[in-house]
């Protein structure tokens, strides 16, 4: 069976200049509309990161998503809420290896490789049955996800640069592994998305998906 999951971003990267989501559920109400957008069909799993950001943005499409916490963001800890800036000026050489080392974890959270290692294992246990998903989710965890159906190392995770905000990226899973089509962020470009259309992309050898950002 073919599955198709499709990544939409619920914030640009590195517009913040913020590490987490410091902004709680309690700052505002949700924007929310009447129905799902009539450009998205129905999935048969729609789920979201469970930040903040994540679940205003499934709000202001129309869409009843499931939070789900293996698809959060870093766990950024002493950093979280703080500005880059300020780590910068606090920590140069703690930011510098969090940029160019996917083991480190200066601020004592995540390391890159434990954000793609986490995002893998919950690709690798989406239900057999699965033909459409959605996940609405932070930057990062596209990224996680590409490092793993693409079989590239951790440290590539900081190479893979998105579309233009919000990035829709979509992972559809056949026979010879993953194949990944890039989109804009219009609700047409999510309704493309679709299984049995032919796709032009890069690809992943089921072998490699085992141990994909591993290295």
């Amino acid at each position: 069976m073919t599955t198709c999951l499709t990544f939409l971003s619920a914030t640009a990267e590195e517009t913040t200049g913020v590490f987490g989501d410091p902004f709680s559920l309690a700052s505002g109400p949700l924007r929310t509309a009447d129905s799902p957008h009539p450009g998205f069909p129905p999935y048969s799993l729609a789920v979201r990161g469970p930040s903040a950001r994540c679940a205003r943005t499934a709000g202001a499409l129309g869409l009843e998503t499931v939070p789900e916490s293996a698809l959060r963001d870093f766990d950024y800890g002493r950093w979280y809420g703080r500005t880059v800036a300020d780590v910068v000026a606090e920590d140069p050489y703690g930011y510098s290896a969090w940029l160019t080392d996917p083991d480190a974890a200066p601020h004592g959270g995540e390391s890159v490789r434990d954000l793609c290692e986490r995002t893998a294992r919950w690709l690798d246990a989406l239900p057999s049955d699965t033909d459409r998903a959605l996940a609405i989710v932070e930057p990062s965890v596209i990224r996680g996800a590409l490092v793993h159906a693409l079989s590239v190392p951790a440290r590539a995770f900081r190479h893979l640069d998105l579309p233009c905000p919000p990035a829709v990226v979509s992972l559809i899973l056949r026979g010879d592994g993953w194949h990944v089509r890039y989109g804009h962020g219009s609700a047409s470009e999510v309704h493309q998305a679709t299984p049995d259309e032919p796709v032009s992309s890069a690809r992943a050898r089921p072998a490699d998906r085992r141990t994909a950002g591993r290295e």
